[in-house]
């Protein structure tokens, strides 16, 4: 389709990604959030769990990954995101850096994966107003048959963990539709295909580079401006164009930094000779 090496396509997306993940990390400081809801979106790398070789089985980056997403319920923004397991080390570094990219306090939903109690205790400690929307499913399906979509949630109960958080505001929803989002946004979420990710590091990037046009280039069509926008991140609607300007940036800064490390071994004459 594009007259180019598939190899070098996923070659040119590892870079992107990096760039668009490293400039995100800078941009998304000192938000001023007010409701934040969090979120796992369940994906696999390789082969699902049940088809891993036995030498693959219980490695990290191959079977079952999880993303976990933390959405702005005002302005949509996704302040932070992160592919791990589902365990509670992956919930405190993922809530560890959504608590280090805020300026003030906020009211935190999550569903009820218990290891969000303890994650949310270690980095906020009681400076946060924090519940679990916990959903109650119906039956699993009959034997023998095979599911194609989540099972029906039939109640919903709001349980107040810290503070006192506004029931009105306690939901997930935002961030379950951003769960969609993702799905239609990158092929390799997509259900039932042969086009999910083969590697880690493409899948990694794949989002980074989603997340990057998601915050920065597309405009909301609820809110009219892009996420970033609304949240004072951007003050203006980004082009695909600047997403080559960030690669080329990030190429060149790796770059001086690389000779930066070669150069001042030579003495210090020739690092600052490198910085003018």
């Amino acid at each position: 389709m594009t007259g180019v090496a598939r190899e070098t396509v996923a070659s040119l997306l590892i870079e992107v990604g990096a760039a668009c993940a490293e400039y995100q990390d800078k941009a998304l400081r000192n938000l001023k959030c007010q409701r934040v809801q969090c979120d796992e979106i369940w994906s696999f790398v390789g082969a699902k769990d049940k088809n891993l070789p036995a030498d693959k089985q219980g490695q990290f980056g191959y079977g079952s990954v999880w993303t976990w997403v933390a959405l702005d319920a005002d302005t949509k923004l996704c302040c932070t995101c992160m592919v791990g397991n589902r365990g509670a080390s992956a919930a405190s570094e993922f809530v560890k850096d959504l608590s280090e990219r805020l300026s003030n306090r906020i009211q935190l939903t999550t569903d009820g994966h218990n290891v969000y109690v303890n994650a949310v205790e270690q980095s906020f400690g009681s400076d946060i107003d924090y519940a679990m929307l916990i959903k109650i499913y119906g039956a699993d399906v009959p034997p023998g048959e095979a599911r194609y979509s989540p099972a029906e949630v039939i109640s919903c109960r709001a349980v107040d963990i810290t503070g006192k958080p506004d029931p009105k505001h306690v939901s997930t929803s935002y961030v379950e539709r951003q769960n969609l989002t993702m799905r239609m946004h990158m092929r390799r979420f997509t259900r039932l295909t042969n086009a999910f990710s083969k590697r880690l590091e493409h899948h990694i990037a794949a989002i980074s580079l989603h997340f990057m046009y998601y915050n920065f280039v597309r405009i909301h069509q609820t809110l009219r401006v892009t996420p970033a926008m609304a949240a004072g991140v951007s003050d203006h609607v980004w082009e695909i164009a600047d997403l080559v300007v960030l690669l080329d940036t990030n190429r060149t800064n790796k770059k001086e930094e690389r000779a930066t490390r070669t150069l001042s071994n030579k003495g210090p004459g020739a690092r600052i000779w490198l910085l003018v």
